[in-house]
């Protein structure tokens, strides 16, 4: 484990901070919190916390002692002051005095005790923070830790590597209860400099934010490095055996998209995960008895369950047997629910599903209703899946008793994180918006992506386009008018999202000239950009769309020209009527499978396709000044890249319409439809 301490950021952090009035003390704090939560072999999503005491002038300028401690569900690697809310620290050690405190009011006294009442919720774990005397305590879920806190002779194991430094606590879930008896530890040994609690984590304390972070790096690294010399002594560990395999991985997703749909009624993100190491990993012998034990630390079992789907063996697979498979989880979700509610007061069922499924030699799927929700599933799986093996090289993992897991599952407090968010309409549906670099097609994406959809954008190049849109979507370059070349963009997208559920299908080129005097190339290139790029993406989109069976919004951005051919336009014009007449064979075809084809018919919008020089053309070609062009309509306005991407929106939400056109040319009576 790497120590990252350094002085001259440290210092860094004390002089920006302090232009907020931040104490030295906080800003390093706050320095340390970022480095422990930016390694993910320590925190993840949300995990962990840390916290300092220091003294406050109240409003009669008096000192009075408060501790800061990470909000609830603030992400270490990045928060700020405002995600440390400080809370009266006097109050909370008076509580030492109850034997017992409720979630309910233990959550109710934190917010009561705030110094700034519109603060986040401060961890759960506050109240241990505050018992112990510490200024500086730091708390993590580090791999190494997780491997040796979850053996079936840990106690023995632990004190032969940390000796009397670090003191051990069984486990308790999270709270009151668990800052008790942590307090109770400590003061049997006031030496020691952190605390070790049994399928938890870790917690390191000291007088200084450097000296309380160096103590987690040291003591992490003392577990990394026993680990590492039980590795090459132990054979627990069965061998790993790889074999070739011959699998559409790709309609494998799309089925399990399917399954997912017509179970829980919504559209998931299920990536897939071959590489080398993935697929020795899915061959591991035992798998199935290493990973059907239980979580590493409780703080996962709200992201991934309690356990992943491990399917037997390739060879029985079909779609038969995968739905099986799946149903068999689901009915032994729903018997563990039924056995433990009682439990947890109020408790409602979750979703029944998997979030990672091993298949022998294919590897594994990390899954989520979003693309975030699933990269949350497969960090902490990753995270997992380490800790489990290097436990297995040093003893035998152990994980906590299912009533246990069930109890943290559906821990108010831990639930409260997730539910509190509302989904929009179409969040987590896999959008391909094609032509996606251009001004139309960066419009789509801007009012997809406000809309939480998952954007994927096809262009040639990707030069120009805006850093912000090209941060937030899977950006592929692809020759749309090469069929090889959209199958094997089309490829990429199922593998990293599973499915497609809404094709934009902007892309174009304009081409002018007189037919009479049309050169040949000139409207091939323009068929091939105008209308086989469409040809080609539709085409393989709706195979994948009828692999799901739940349906999907095809839209192909027209143009006015296809109903109202303008002069010297005729090689665009006549690609584009193809388009619009392919649009309708589309929908004639696809509706038995619930996938809609619609249009848009955009005009003048002012973009990479209609520059300037065009605009004047195109001025010219009709009798009018070229500051005229853009404006001449019925309405008089401008439409801009905006007003077709709502339009592109629209047609989303009209999910009992196919073969429709909107038009978005601020009225033109020659191009306008019935």
């Amino acid at each position: 484990m790497q120590n990252h301490w350094n002085k001259k950021i440290a210092n860094k952090y004390i002089r920006e901070y302090a232009k907020k009035n931040i104490s030295k003390d906080f800003a390093l704090r706050i320095y340390t919190t970022h480095l422990l939560g930016s390694d993910k072999k320590l925190v993840l999503h949300g995990g962990g916390n840390t916290s300092l005491k220091e003294t406050h002038k109240d409003i009669f300028n008096k000192n009075i002692n408060v501790i800061h401690v990470k909000g609830s569900g603030w992400d270490m690697s990045n928060l700020t002051e405002k995600g440390m809310p400080t809370v009266f620290l006097d109050s909370l050690i008076k509580t030492l005095k109850f034997n017992t405190m409720t979630d309910k009011k233990m959550v109710n006294f934190l917010r009561n005790n705030l110094l700034n009442p519109s603060s986040p919720n401060p961890s759960v774990e506050t109240l241990l923070h505050a018992f112990l005397p510490h200024k500086y305590i730091d708390h993590t879920h580090s791999n190494a830790i997780l491997s040796l806190v979850n053996l079936d002779n840990s106690n023995k194991i632990l004190k032969n590597i940390f000796g009397t430094k670090l003191a051990i606590v069984p486990y308790v879930m999270p709270g009151f209860d668990l800052a008790k008896i942590c307090y109770k530890i400590y003061n049997k040994n006031k030496k020691v400099e952190g605390l070790l609690l049994l399928n938890h984590g870790i917690f390191t304390f000291a007088e200084t934010a450097e000296e309380s972070y160096n103590r987690m790096i040291k003591y992490v690294t003392l577990a990394e490095n026993y680990i590492k010399k039980n590795k090459f002594k132990s054979k627990r560990i069965n061998t790993f055996n790889k074999k070739n395999h011959n699998f559409n991985i790709g309609k494998l997703q799309n089925y399990l998209r399917k399954t997912y749909y017509n179970i829980a009624k919504t559209k998931w993100i299920i990536k897939y995960h071959g590489t080398k190491e993935d697929i020795l990993f899915s061959n591991l012998k035992n798998l199935k008895n290493l990973f059907n034990k239980g979580p590493v630390t409780p703080d996962h079992v709200i992201r991934i369950k309690a356990k992943p789907l491990i399917i037997d063996s390739i060879k029985s697979i079909n779609n038969i047997f995968i739905e099986n498979s799946i149903m068999k989880y689901v009915t032994d979700y729903k018997k563990y629910f039924q056995k433990y509610k009682h439990t947890v007061k109020n408790s409602k069922i979750s979703d029944p599903l998997p979030r990672i499924i091993i298949i022998p030699n294919l590897g594994y799927f990390s899954i989520g209703l979003t693309q975030a929700e699933e990269k949350i599933s497969n960090d902490i799986f990753l995270s997992m899946k380490e800790s489990i093996i290097d436990s297995n090289y040093v003893s035998t993992f152990k994980s906590i008793k299912e009533k246990e897991i069930f109890k943290m599952e559906y821990w108010p407090l831990e639930r409260a994180k997730l539910n509190s968010k509302i989904r929009k309409k179409f969040e987590g549906n896999i959008a391909i918006i094609t032509g996606g670099a251009g001004k139309i097609g960066s419009a789509i994406a801007k009012k997809f992506l406000n809309e939480k959809i998952e954007v994927i954008l096809f262009d040639k190049n990707f030069k120009n386009i805006d850093n912000e849109i090209n941060n937030k979507c899977m950006c592929i370059k692809c020759d749309l008018s090469n069929k090889n070349e959209v199958t094997k963009s089309i490829n990429k997208v199922v593998s990293q999202f599973g499915g497609i559920d809404i094709l934009i299908s902007n892309s174009g080129s304009a081409f002018q000239g007189l037919m009479k005097d049309l050169d040949e190339k000139i409207l091939q290139t323009s068929m091939a950009n105008n209308f086989y790029s469409h040809h080609y993406i539709i085409q393989e989109t709706v195979k994948i769309m009828i692999n799901q069976s739940f349906g999907g919004s095809i839209s192909i951005n027209l143009s006015k020209q296809s109903i109202n051919p303008g002069k010297n336009f005729g090689p665009y014009g006549i690609a584009k009527a193809s388009a619009l007449f392919m649009m309708k064979q589309y929908a004639l075809e696809c509706g038995k499978h619930n996938i809609r084809v619609n249009g848009v018919n955009a005009d003048r919008i002012q973009s990479g396709l209609l520059t300037k020089d065009m605009i004047n053309e195109r001025a010219k070609a009709r009798g009018l000044k070229g500051s005229d062009y853009l404006k001449s309509n019925l309405l008089n306005k401008e439409v801009t890249a905006e007003d077709v991407a709502e339009s592109f929106y629209v047609q989303l939400l009209l999910d009992k319409t196919t073969a429709n056109i909107i038009t978005v040319d601020g009225g033109n009576i020659e191009a306008s439809l019935r």
